[in-house]
């Protein structure tokens, strides 16, 4: 194992054995350095049986644990093949046909996960049709982050719904991301995709992160030539010195992912901070046909920080494999800050 480390740096976690949950693909890990010293990583994936016509990374969703947040071990959850969270069955819910988790808290001994799903659904876009495209986001409670018990939100399970037809979330909510702030509300971060702007994120605000209110579109697509320039997905959003920074997933026109940085002192307006990476990001994929695992996408961010003042950020790498989502491998990842500054990264072990 450490031998194929060795010229894949930054890899941590790599698809399961054949008859696991997620023996096909790994991504969007999403980790917590515990009370109790372990690190868990919860993570969304599917193997290859999962529904062919859901043209996505998600599925269904695991638990892996650690004792140092580096080398990882899968735990074997409850549902199917292992996984811990998987679709609902009732076909009438939002979350029927997939699910992906994107955020786990620990708040009050119990771990709140955020997570998205689809119905089965067939969206026709024209270009192509796709299932399970309209994503809403939900939340699950659980005691022992294994076995989780779903609250009940309006719209088919879901905290919030599709936008109206023209505007900018239409297609879908989906990857919520959900910051308790220090006055007692609630922010709750989310992407959608604009056939015409690209990938959009929107914020959500809460008095009591149950009930939620769309404030609408916060960050859009970059200029020309930027690594961003086809808009902004996935993202983390923490407060670091008392300033809101989000670090957040860009796609440029060649469909190349990386990493890059915004800074906020409200959570609600915010400043693109340019990093020194190619077209401005601060952690990018590794070089164009180098062959690496993390060659033509870094995304999914997740920043934990450590107690000498340094970060580590967890992610999704994935290769030069194919055209579409299905096509190239997912694995997750591990870069580490230099000391407390949160706009450099080198991958772990490079």
């Amino acid at each position: 194992m450490s031998h194929e480390h060795m010229n894949q740096p930054g890899l941590v976690l790599a698809p399961g054995p054949e008859g696991w949950w997620d023996s096909e693909r790994v991504s969007s890990p999403h980790v917590l350095h515990c009370p109790d010293g372990t690190w868990k990583m919860w993570y969304y994936g599917r193997d290859a049986s999962f529904d062919r016509q859901i043209n996505l990374p998600t599925g269904r969703c695991g638990l892996a644990i650690s004792a140092d947040g580096i080398h990882w071990q899968r735990v074997q959850g409850p549902l199917t093949m292992g996984a811990v969270f998987e679709p609902h069955p009732d076909p009438n819910r939002f979350d029927s046909a997939h699910v992906g988790v994107s955020n786990v808290h620990f708040h009050n001994n119990l771990y709140w996960m955020w997570y998205f799903g689809g119905d089965r659904t067939v969206v026709d876009l024209g270009k192509f049709k796709a299932k399970g495209l309209n994503m809403r986001p939900g939340c699950a409670i659980s005691r022992d982050g294994v076995n989780w018990v779903r609250l009940e939100s309006i719209y088919q399970g879901a905290f919030l719904d599709l936008g109206k037809p023209g505007e900018f979330d239409a297609l879908f909510c989906a990857w919520p991301q959900v910051l308790p702030d220090d006055d007692g509300t609630w922010k709750l971060y989310y992407h959608t995709l604009n056939p015409d702007k690209g990938f959009l994120v929107g914020l959500a605000l809460s008095p009591d992160g149950l009930h939620w209110e769309k404030v609408g579109q916060i960050l859009g697509p970059g200029e020309s030539g930027s690594f961003d320039e086809r808009g902004i997905g996935t993202r983390t959003v923490l407060k670091i010195n008392g300033q809101y920074v989000m670090f957040y997933e860009g796609v440029n026109t060649s469909g190349y992912h990386s990493i890059g940085l915004a800074i906020s002192d409200d959570g609600i307006h915010w400043q693109k901070d340019k990093g020194e990476q190619p077209g401005g990001a601060v952690f990018s994929h590794a070089q164009k046909g180098s062959g690496r695992w993390d060659a033509r996408a870094i995304g999914t961010p997740c920043v934990v920080p450590m107690d000498d003042g340094s970060f580590r950020m967890y992610y999704i790498g994935a290769n030069e494999g194919g055209h579409d989502e299905l096509s190239s491998q997912h694995q997750i990842g591990l870069a580490v800050s230099a000391g407390a500054n949160f706009r450099q990264w080198h991958r772990w072990g490079e």
